[in-house]
């Protein structure tokens, strides 16, 4: 099974593939035929940057053990992602101690992705952004909008070619938040629920309907800007913070929570081609 992980600024997720039952192919959460490659489990965890290469090989053992897996048997192969250059870093030395005759591949400049990049500068564009978009190429062939609703969001462009033709960033819905509360001093962390009413009775409110309603007017204001600019595409949501966003939103289509998994999938599969999950 491959193990796909992908590290961003403050959630790590990890996922294992192997091969989606064929009499269900649906149960892995992408809208695949049967007979392929599918993700099997998965985990959202907090991103920790100052793990050492043993202590990430300590950590990924027990969370598969959890579910009655041992990593050194069951993993035929590893894909990483990282926004963090640290943790890039040290996933790559645990792969070459503990796992180093196993195909690796890091996604970053150089990696053979099959989607033109369209940047003035390809090496600019993150990682995770990259398998997003090949991801979502991949899922839902033709142009194509990823709003990734992380520690940013991010927009993501993709043409009918398949090309990634660039995008927006934004800060994202946790990075406002505390500047809020840091410059702020009247005002307190609050629980993100749906409120009574977008005009808020209380201050509590207040926050709920400016972040629910603030940011999914974001989705969908900056999605129609970019609609009106390259013609009509597939709008689709990913990231930690997309179940919160999206049911207020009017322009997505899709959300895929595991989106930037399923790239980094297909990119490893195109660097080790013949390669056994």
């Amino acid at each position: 099974m491959l193990l796909a992980i992908d590290v961003g600024n403050t959630e790590t997720v990890i996922g294992l593939f192997g091969d989606a039952p064929p009499d269900d192919p649906g149960a892995m959460g992408f809208a695949r035929a049967g007979d392929e490659h599918g993700l099997a489990f998965h985990w959202r965890l907090s991103t920790v940057a100052e793990r050492t290469p043993d202590e990430h090989a300590m950590f990924l053992t027990q969370l598969l053990d959890l579910e009655g897996l041992d990593l050194r048997t069951v993993v035929s192969a590893i894909a990483i992602s990282s926004s963090v250059p640290s943790a890039s870093t040290q996933l790559r030395r645990m792969a070459n101690r503990w796992f180093r005759d196993l195909p690796l591949t890091v996604l970053g400049p150089g990696t053979r992705t099959g989607m033109p990049i369209l940047y003035e500068n390809p090496r600019e564009v993150g990682p995770d952004r990259v398998a997003n978009a090949v991801g979502a190429f991949d899922l839902y062939p033709g142009a194509s909008i990823v709003v990734d609703l992380g520690t940013a969001t991010t927009f993501d462009v993709i043409s009918a070619r398949g090309e990634y033709l660039g995008g927006a960033i934004a800060p994202g819905v946790a990075i406002s938040l505390e500047a809020l509360y840091a410059h702020a001093a009247a005002l307190r962390s609050v629980e993100l629920v749906e409120p009574h009413s977008v005009v808020g009775r209380s201050t509590v409110e207040s926050i709920q309907a400016g972040v629910l309603y603030g940011f999914s007017a974001q989705v969908d204001g900056v999605s129609a800007r970019i609609l009106d600019e390259v013609g009509p595409a597939t709008v689709i949501a990913t990231g930690g913070l997309a179940g919160l966003i999206v049911p207020h939103t009017r322009l997505v289509e899709h959300t895929e929570p595991w989106l930037t998994l399923h790239g980094l999938r297909i990119v490893h599969e195109r660097n080790h081609a013949g390669a056994t999950l």
